[in-house]
């Protein structure tokens, strides 16, 4: 209410002040002692701006009272009509400002050097540049602050081509630049990011000796890191004999916002021990150093001193302090900031919606979007480009299609950001042909919207299609960057297409200058090794110009795993532990590939490592969605409410896959008989998954269920005559790709 209040009162305020402009201009239009000079019934009159037509008579200087109190009361009418543009200016008020410049015409006072600049700084801030111009033009004599009036308009209008031009014409009619012109063009080079222009401008204020001036080493600070020099901002910072907050501000904005976060932290640090006064500005880029970096503990020090400095109740603080904690992965700090602010901007849920989704907490992301409707908070594209990830994550096709209809209500279904998002969604949630139905649709496709459709494709394991869609926007004229190879060679190592992976690895650097990376590097190992290409995997690894990293040796232990090559699994491995994750993941891969060649010591001896390090096996499980509740399903699990329905149905589930010739595949397990071991296996939790689809499902319904580890053999094999015997297609979204069962055949063709 206090809010409420205070706006209106504000609103009040400003109604008064305009009705006083109104006022003023219409009682000065009333007066008849300011109608047009030529228009009353007097002689000429001398002006102190003119030479006076005559001497003045000696003695008594009565004949010059008419003359002075016409040029007193023209000085009093300049002034009251600048006051009132200054106040049209101030308040954004140009049907007022129009109607003073039309009360100046009429009185022939428009071209006055006062007035005019009065004019053209008023069109300017009223966002009129042209008619600035206009009135600038017109002048018949110009002064340094008309100039200035002109460039500050045109740089505040985002014309900075227009407002270098005016300086460097300022220069050649004669006028020489201050400081006030400098603090005006110089952001004018930073919005145009002209580097040159700025060392100009900076030769010319050491030249002028205008370096001591605090506001024009600031700007020029300031100038240099938003055209992204930011080691001459910060010679600039260091030569200042004297620096105000701004100047520590600028220079640690400076520092985050081109990416040397460390260096924006420790100015940071080093500003607040020297006592300047710290401001909202320095502790923004402080705290988006932070999450960067991920430097929870300094995070949490600069949430202390925001709030002793009473920053707290800066909402924009308070939202990048969200952020930083999100980005830090302690998304339970970040919903306490959240649930404690008084008042929450849009900016604020956006903020909390995409640390919900970036810490994969997806159903909190949908919750707290549906809060935000219920709070009257309308969403915008951020909003829907933050949420929409957290659909694509739980993979329910009911709310994708829920949320891109909430779009096309919004009117934002064509914004470039959320149809791309869109598209991905779709294709993760297994409906690849509806994202290419919105691909074909978009009116203008950015890189990234083409990048989403080619790694959608490759995920299906539709690697052909992936490739040509790849040429087809080559073609377009769209230049691909490091994630469209990324994706490209991703669909190949899933489709199996070794050469043409070759191919495109080649391209990258060759057609289009750019540098592989690590990932491009293992994802060329994980398509030779699933092809069998083992010794070529290797020598590939060898010749790398970079240090391999886990990546690269993580994927060659996976197709050690998949062709059996305990040599080569050895190596990979010790390398791996060597670099040392503490993950379980890779020791469990090798101790397989061990069991798998009948190496029980050596089984039980990484086993022991294990055990040593404290590390454990991920534990696998299956998710399905119904009717907005998803149930989770782990290998064995019993603790379901419908458990008992669901174990009768995998029973005989099994037997009928049996009669159409499943033999359990049971490799995977060891130690055990295989009379248990067939048991284990029929309680994989994608089984379990998929038995209670079939019980709570209409008869051809489409099963989806998503797993968090890649599916083993024997429950590929299964599903896919699961779907055979009940006439179900099931889409399973496995840790590396889409499966499609139906009648009996999967879509990556057993190659996966």
């Amino acid at each position: 209410m206090r809010q409420l209040d205070e706006r209106q009162s504000l609103k009040s305020r400003s109604r008064s002040v305009a009705r006083r402009v109104r006022d003023a201009v219409l009682s000065l239009s009333r007066d008849r002692r300011l109608a047009p000079v030529s228009s009353r019934q007097t002689q000429p009159v001398a002006c102190p701006l003119r030479p006076p037509p005559q001497r003045a008579p000696q003695g008594g200087g009565s004949a010059l009272r008419p003359a002075g109190r016409a040029c007193g009361l023209r000085r009093h009418v300049l002034r009251t009509f600048t006051s009132l543009l200054k106040l049209c200016a101030a308040r954004g008020d140009l049907s007022t400002g129009r109607t003073v410049h039309a009360q100046l015409a009429a009185r022939g006072l428009a071209s006055e050097a006062l007035a005019a600049t009065a004019l053209a700084s008023m069109y300017a801030k009223c966002r009129r540049p042209a008619d600035a111009r206009r009135v600038f033009d017109r002048m018949p004599v110009r002064d340094r602050v008309a100039w200035n009036a002109l460039v500050a308009g045109y740089a505040r209008n985002g014309l900075a081509q227009m407002a270098m031009e005016m300086v460097v014409r300022m220069q050649e009619e004669g006028e020489r630049p201050d400081s006030v012109t400098l603090v005006s063009v110089l952001p004018a080079c930073a919005n145009a990011r002209a580097l040159s222009a700025c060392r100009e401008v900076h030769a010319f204020v050491l030249r002028a000796g205008l370096n001591e001036l605090v506001n024009v080493s600031t700007a020029i600070l300031d100038t240099y890191c938003k055209c992204g020099d930011v080691r001459a901002a910060r010679a600039v910072f260091d030569w200042m004999p004297v620096k105000n907050s701004v100047s520590w501000n600028a220079m640690i904005d400076g520092y985050a916002e081109n990416g040397y976060a460390r260096d924006a932290l420790a100015l940071f640090k080093r500003m607040a021990g020297e006592g300047v006064d710290v401001t909202d500005v320095s502790v923004l880029a402080s705290l988006h150093a932070c999450g960067e970096l991920g430097y929870l503990d300094e995070g949490r020090r600069v949430h202390e001193l925001l709030v002793q400095t009473g920053l707290d109740s800066n909402v924009s603080v308070m939202n990048a302090l969200i952020t930083m904690y999100s980005k830090c992965r302690r998304n339970d700090l970040a919903s306490q900031v959240f649930n404690e602010l008084d008042s929450r901007t849009r900016v604020s849920w956006n903020a909390m919606i995409l640390g919900c989704t970036q810490n994969g907490c997806s159903e909190d992301a949908v919750r707290l979007f549906t809060r935000m409707q219920l709070e009257n908070v309308k969403p915008d594209s951020f909003t829907l480009v933050s949420v929409i990830p957290a659909v694509a994550d739980i993979s329910d096709p009911l709310q994708a299609r829920w949320i891109h209809g909430y779009s096309i209500r919004l009117h934002l279904e064509q914004d470039l950001y959320v149809l791309t998002a869109l598209i991905d969604m779709y294709a993760k949630c297994g409906h690849v042909t509806t994202a290419r139905i919105l691909f074909n649709s978009a009116r203008e496709r950015h890189v990234i919207t083409w990048n989403v459709m080619i790694h959608g494709y490759g995920s299906h394991g539709l690697g052909k299609v992936a490739v040509e869609l790849f040429e087809e926007m080559k073609s377009t004229g769209i230049v691909p960057n490091e994630t469209t190879f990324l994706s490209v060679l991703s669909a190949c190592s899933h489709a199996g297409l070794v050469n043409e992976g070759w191919k495109y690895f080649a391209s990258m650097k060759g057609d289009f200058g750019l540098e592989p990376g690590m990932e491009h590097y293992g994802t060329m190992v994980d398509l030779l090794g699933r092809a069998g290409k083992l010794d070529e995997a290797w020598s590939f690894i060898q010749k790398m110009p970079m240090d391999p990293g886990i990546s690269v040796y993580g994927a060659m232990l996976g197709a050690c795993k998949l062709h059996k090559n305990v040599e080569l699994a050895e190596e990979s491995a010790q390398t791996i532990f060597e670099l040392g994750p503490e993950q379980g993941v890779y020791h469990v891969l090798l101790a397989n590939i061990y069991a798998n060649a009948s190496m029980w010591k050596d089984v039980a001896r990484v086993r022991t490592s294990m055990e040593k390090k404290g590390l454990q096996k991920t534990p696998g499980w299956s998710i399905i969605q119904l009717k907005n509740e998803v149930h989770t399903f782990y290998s064995g699990s019993t603790n379901h409410q419908q458990a008992k329905e669901i174990y009768s149905r995998l029973a005989k589930l099994i037997e009928e896959i049996k009669a159409v010739g499943y033999v359990p595949d049971t490799d995977s397990i060891h130690d055990v008989e295989d009379d248990v071991k067939a048991q284990l296996l029929n309680t994989h939790s994608e089984k379990l998954a998929i038995a209670f689809g079939l019980i709570r499902t209409a008869p051809g319904t489409t099963i989806q269920i998503k797993k968090n580890l890649r599916v083993c053999n024997d429950c590929h094999n299964a599903t896919k005559l699961i779907s055979l015997v009940t006439g179900r297609e099931i889409i399973m979204r496995d840790i590396q790709r889409f499966h499609h069962f139906k009648d009996g055949k999967c879509s990556c063709g057993d190659y996966w």
